[in-house]
C-alpha cells in the first residue's frame, strides 16, 4: 500500500511538471472551433470620433507593414505581449462616463480615466509601438448582450481572431464573446471602416474535447469590468466606480 502511494505521488509530480509545456502546446494548436473570424462586408462610414482621433493621432491611422507574412503567426512572445497590454491598459485607465454623448466623444490614448474607446485605442497604440502591423489590429464596434454599443480591439492571426476588451481581463476568441458585430476598421487602411460579422472558417468543425482544451475554456472566464448604462458607447457608474463580476464564458459544445 505504501509503495502504491509513493508511485501515485511520483506520477502526480511528473504530470504537474509536464502540464505547463503541454498547456502551451495545446494553446498553439487550438481546436478548430477557435478559428472563427470576423468577415468584412460593405464599406461604411467610420465613427465620427474615430475621424477626429485620426486628426489628433495621425500615425495611429497609417498603414504599418512590419511583419513579412501576410497573416501574423501567434507565437508565445506575441501572445505574452497581448496578455500584458490587455491587462496593463485595463488597470491603468479608470472607467469614466462620457457625459456629453456621442457628439462630444473624444478617443484618447492613455488617459487617466476614460471609456471603452480609450481602452481600445490605447491597446492598439501600444501594440503598434511594439511593432505589430496595422492589418492585425482592428478596432471593432459591437453590441453587448445588454444592448450597449461597445468598442473592442480584434487581433487577427493565423490561429484565429482574438478580442482585447475593457470588460474582460482575459483574451477570448471572437466566437466566445457573445457580441453582435457592427463595423470595424479595414485591414488595408485603418482610416476606412466596413460592416462585419463573425463566420466560421472552413476548418471549423466540432472538436473532440481533451482535458487541456476544457481547461483552456475554463480559464477564459475572467474578471470583467461591468459599467452602468450611458447613452454612448460603454457604461460607467456616475461616480466613475466600477462593479467587478465574474463572466461565465461559452459552455462546451459536446
Amino acid at each position: 500500500m505504501l509503495r502504491r502511494g509513493k508511485l501515485f505521488a511520483a506520477t502526480a509530480v511528473f504530470l504537474a511538471a509536464s502540464l505547463v509545456p503541454a498547456a502551451h502546446a495545446a494553446f498553439f494548436s487550438l481546436p478548430p472551433m477557435f478559428l472563427e473570424r470576423i468577415a468584412f462586408d460593405a464599406p461604411v462610414l467610420p465613427p465620427f470620433a474615430h475621424s477626429r482621433f485620426c486628426l489628433q493621432y495621425p500615425t495611429d491611422c497609417e498603414v504599418r507593414r512590419t511583419f513579412r507574412q501576410r497573416e501574423v503567426a501567434l507565437t508565445r512572445e506575441r501572445w505574452t505581449q497581448l496578455v500584458a497590454v490587455n491587462r496593463d491598459v485595463n488597470r491603468a485607465i479608470a472607467p469614466q462616463r462620457n457625459a456629453g454623448g456621442a457628439m462630444t466623444e473624444e478617443w484618447l490614448v492613455s488617459p487617466k480615466a476614460g471609456d471603452c474607446n480609450d481602452y481600445a485605442v490605447t491597446k492598439r497604440h501600444e501594440l503598434l509601438r511594439r511593432g505589430w502591423p496595422s492589418r492585425a489590429l482592428i478596432l471593432s464596434e459591437v453590441v453587448t448582450a445588454w444592448g450597449e454599443h461597445h468598442l473592442v480591439l480584434v487581433i487577427r492571426t493565423v490561429e484565429g481572431d482574438f478580442v482585447l476588451d475593457s470588460l474582460n481581463h482575459g483574451i477570448r476568441s471572437v466566437a466566445m464573446t457573445r457580441y453582435r458585430w457592427i463595423r470595424a476598421q479595414s485591414q488595408d487602411d485603418p482610416k476606412f471602416w466596413s460592416r462585419i460579422n463573425v463566420v466560421a472558417s472552413a476548418r471549423a468543425t466540432v472538436p473532440t474535447r481533451t482535458q487541456l482544451s476544457r481547461a483552456y475554456l475554463q480559464n477564459r472566464a475572467a474578471l470583467a469590468l461591468r459599467k452602468s448604462q450611458t447613452d454612448d458607447c460603454c457604461r460607467a457608474d456616475s461616480d466613475g466606480s466600477a462593479e467587478y463580476a465574474v463572466v461565465a464564458e461559452r459552455q462546451e459544445q459536446e
